[in-house]
């Protein structure tokens, strides 16, 4: 089972900017979703932004609309989340995901969909 590796977390002030990285196997993202989720203790996964299998399309979760920005490199082994006016609210644990699913044309929303999750990384945002 492919392995995913969640970096760039750390501690931030409020308005501040950090960039995640998740970086996985050769082709773990071909032909599949991937997202990005984060959750605080005591409540399930949020989901935040997610790429299509096609890597031609980007949804945002409410939180993240405006601010985060999801993205890839061009060997697609390494998808991004570029967060910018970070608020107290952001804080989190953030994780990748591949989706159970091949070849989705919008990536999915839902936790269960996806399979394969990395370690998380902590992001704290100080006011």
């Amino acid at each position: 089972q492919a392995q995913l590796v969640e970096s760039g977390g750390g501690l931030v002030q409020a308005g501040g900017s950090l960039r995640l990285s998740c970086v996985a196997p050769v082709r773990t993202f071909m032909w599949y979703s991937v997202a990005w989720f984060r959750q605080v203790p005591g409540k399930g996964r949020e989901f935040v932004a997610g790429l299509s299998a096609s890597f031609d399309k980007v949804i945002y979760g409410d939180s993240a609309k405006g601010r985060f920005t999801m993205s890839t490199d061009n060997r697609k082994t390494t998808v991004y989340l570029q967060m910018s006016s970070l608020k107290p609210e952001d804080t989190a644990v953030y994780y990748c995901a591949v989706d159970k699913t091949r070849n989705r044309r919008t990536p999915p929303t839902n936790v269960d969909d996806y399979t394969v999750w990395g370690q998380g990384t902590q992001v704290t945002v100080s006011s």
